[in-house]
């Protein structure tokens, strides 16, 4: 790949001969020497690939991302459409008590957790994305269109179990693709965007609801809650088609959006950030995968990573939780919008002011702790307007579930088979937290939820002192670094590299692998 990206890099040399020399032991037996590149050369060479590198992102940002923003936000909706509907008469249309209806929600983990990891292992494998999750978009969508065909809980437990199997490849998988075209500064940004698409959902799932069910009561003789699985699935159903033709797949192989130029400067920038000169790339998945489950920093993060999801269980009981406020049910719905809005700008501006310091525990630590101010003030009172203040608060504590979600991708940098089951292990087993998180919001709890709101706090103190313990072993892991390879080098500017010794790409790579640090 360095031969290529010189090659597709190159200026025209009929038109710099006076910069290309050939080496001093170059055969002379008719055979072409080698050319090699003098400085002015090279750092024109320079010059060329940091413009197609920012032509390079500037596509990734309007292309690729909005294509995973726009799914992430149907996948939410369509998982979640479940907690509006039941505004809307589902429990009773389904004669469904409050344990069935916890269940119900619950059944969607067992399959969408099992499946993750080996889902991730297959997406490497198979290194088709748009083909892969395209594929189950549509399968997700016409099972959840499907939900509003159940007229017993036995069905709609089936449902569920089955959504959860089809819905398992999307967020690691894209967690996974993100991570193949982005470098470690970059990635937490953009990781933060993907899952604000999820709080965004939390707001725009408010009004589709609203709308549905405020106008669609009995239209052909069908109930509004059964008309907002269909349409929100026939949609899905739509956009995945679209995935298939238009999501990039890896840069090694994309066919769509990208030349090959970009490509290759797309690859080698990626074994720059991590200094991967491919030496280290284990046979197999299965490789990958020991080498994932003999890495504490794997557990570490899966842990925190549950406790954070287990926090923020309170997601799936919003309405629920703004419907103790005592409006209506479309008053309900619409009430839901504004915290979720707060909260994606939130998620935002904290992730990008960690990209930007390079920094990851306290930008992670801060949201939590605001998460349980908002709880204790959600819990402690029943003055209508202060619990709406705590519920506001607290839904901002997504902005430090993000980091965690960032923070698992910069640390397991290589190989990318063990990258691949390293980010499915996390998602996987702390997606045991949804499960669990199904049955900590009972009715019977409510209407302040004061035990629940206590356990969701613990959780957030569990994420935050697991934050500590990975903040301390990644500083060891740097320290040790250090002592090895001596203190990391700042790689230089833009200028100092013009006026240095001209680099080939392997050394480039190889300069990057010495630099590289954990992000703490």
């Amino acid at each position: 790949m360095a031969a290529q990206l010189r090659k597709v890099l190159s200026l025209d040399e009929k038109k710099h001969d006076g910069d290309i020399h050939e080496t001093s032991d170059a055969p002379h037996n008719g055979d072409h020497a080698t050319p090699t590149l003098t400085a002015g050369k090279e750092a024109e060479l320079l010059a060329h690939r940091r413009q197609v590198e920012k032509k390079l992102k500037r596509k990734l940002d309007f292309i690729m991302l909005p294509i995973v923003l726009l799914v992430y936000v149907l996948n939410y909706i369509d998982r979640n459409s479940i907690s509006q509907a039941r505004l809307s008469g589902l429990e009773r249309d389904l004669k469904l008590t409050d344990v069935q209806y916890q269940t119900a929600l619950a059944l969607l983990y067992p399959l969408y957790i099992a499946m993750q990891v080996p889902s991730n292992l297959m997406l490497a494998y198979c290194g088709r994305p748009s083909i892969y999750l395209g594929t189950f978009i549509i399968l997700w969508g016409v099972v959840s269109g499907a939900t509003g065909a159940v007229h017993s809980f036995h069905q709609l437990a089936a449902i569920r179990v089955i959504l959860g199997a089809v819905e398992a490849p999307w967020f690691p998988g894209v967690l996974f693709l993100l991570s193949r075209w982005y470098t470690r500064r970059e990635i937490t940004v953009r990781t933060a965007l993907f899952y604000a698409a999820s709080i965004a959902s939390n707001a725009f799932a408010g009004l589709i609801a609203a709308g549905i069910l405020g106008n669609m009561e009995g239209v052909r003789g069908i109930a509004a809650w059964r008309w907002l699985f269909i349409i929100m699935g026939a949609i899905t159903v739509g956009v995945g088609i679209g995935v298939m033709f238009l999501l990039p797949d890896f840069p090694e192989n994309t066919k769509v959006w990208f030349t090959q130029e970009e490509l290759a400067v797309a690859v080698q920038r990626l074994k720059e950030d991590v200094g991967d000169t491919g030496h280290e790339e284990p046979p197999s998945p299965f490789s990958g995968f020991i080498l994932a489950a003999k890495d504490i920093k794997v557990w570490i993060l899966t842990l925190m990573l549950f406790a954070v999801t287990l926090g923020c269980s309170f997601n799936a009981f919003f309405p629920t939780l703004v419907g103790t406020l005592g409006y209506g049910k479309i008053e309900t719905l619409l009430i839901t919008v504004p915290p979720w809005f707060v909260a994606f700008v939130a998620v935002y501006l904290n992730a990008l002011h960690a990209d930007r310091k390079g920094e990851r525990f306290w930008h992670m630590a801060g949201p939590l702790v605001v998460g349980i101010i908002g709880f204790i003030i959600a819990a402690s009172t029943k003055a209508v307007g202060a619990r709406f203040f705590g519920i506001f608060v607290m839904a901002s504590s997504y902005a430090g579930y993000v980091i965690v979600l960032s923070w698992a991708s910069n640390t397991i940098p290589r190989p990318a088979y063990k990258r691949a089951a390293g980010l499915g292990m996390i998602n996987c087993l702390s997606n045991l937290a949804n499960l669990t998180g199904s049955y900590v919001w009972p009715k019977a709890w409510g209407p302040t939820y004061w035990r629940s709101y206590t356990i969701a706090a613990c959780a957030f103190i569990v994420c935050i002192t697991c934050g500590v313990v990975l903040k301390l072993h990644l500083q060891r892991l740097n320290k040790e670094l250090d002592r090895t390879q001596g203190p990391p080098v700042p790689l230089p500017s833009a200028d100092d590299e013009e006026n240095a010794e001209p680099l080939t790409d392997e050394q480039r790579v190889e300069r990057a692998r010495l630099h590289f640090r954990y992000l703490v």
